[in-house]
């Protein structure tokens, strides 16, 4: 995985020159890339093969070779270019305001697309604009007494939570909301078992709201759900 892992790396932080030789000029990674994210987009990850880009850029597969050697290349393009750059930081904001920003920022991208979720896990070369989606949550955690270690765990826990609901989203579709499907299954399932989840159970109807506040399954408006941040 050596000479992939440092070629992957070449092409996402020194794009190579397009090559001279070949009978059609006019492909070029950006080219490629947003040929990959059309069919990832449309189709799923799992769907992206070098033979699919090639027929859609009507070029044939061993032309895409003179500019990337893999798939895991490809992939690696494509992630680069669906991310996109993060939102700037608004200056005023403290830190707990810049990482709520910065959490539904990326919420919204694995969320509009969630084979993105897919592209980036694992051991995998690492591109100019994703690290610098982590560099701005690490920046907003300067000066608050964390070592760098304890920094990037704390991003790495957030980032997880986001991955974690984007998921749930890509699981109910894009027109449901997760959290309102869930309440409503356990809401269901604690009536009607309350005897075995004493604790979890919805307490009995009184005047005052402040279990349903406290408790969201119990409130029959969606709204008193927690929600996700896309």
């Amino acid at each position: 995985m050596g000479d992939e892992w440092s070629e992957g790396m070449r092409l996402l932080w020194e794009p190579r020159p397009a090559p001279a030789r070949g009978p059609r000029p006019g492909l070029s990674l950006d080219r490629i890339a947003a040929a990959g994210v059309e069919i990832a987009d449309a189709e799923g990850l799992a769907a992206v093969s070098m033979q699919r880009v090639a027929a859609l850029l009507d070029f044939t597969k061993m032309s895409l070779y003179r500019y990337v050697s893999s798939r895991a290349e490809l992939v690696a393009l494509m992630l680069e270019a669906a991310i996109g750059e993060p939102p700037p930081t608004d200056p005023g904001a403290n830190w707990r305001q810049c990482l709520g920003d910065w959490s539904r920022a990326l919420a919204e991208v694995f969320c509009r697309r969630t084979w993105l979720l897919e592209a980036t896990v694992g051991a995998r070369p690492i591109g100019p604009r994703e690290l610098a989606w982590m560099e701005q949550a690490v920046a907003a955690l300067d000066g608050l007494g964390l070592t760098g270690s304890e920094c990037f765990d704390a991003v790495a826990l957030l980032s997880g939570h986001v991955r974690g609901i984007a998921h749930q989203v890509g699981a109910a579709g894009q027109s449901a909301d997760p959290d309102v499907q869930i309440m409503s299954v356990l809401a269901e399932l604690l009536r009607t078992r309350a005897d075995r989840y004493p604790p979890s159970a919805p307490p009995s109807p009184r005047p005052s709201s402040t279990a349903a506040r406290t408790r969201p399954w119990t409130s029959a408006s969606p709204a008193s759900s927690t929600g996700s941040p896309c």
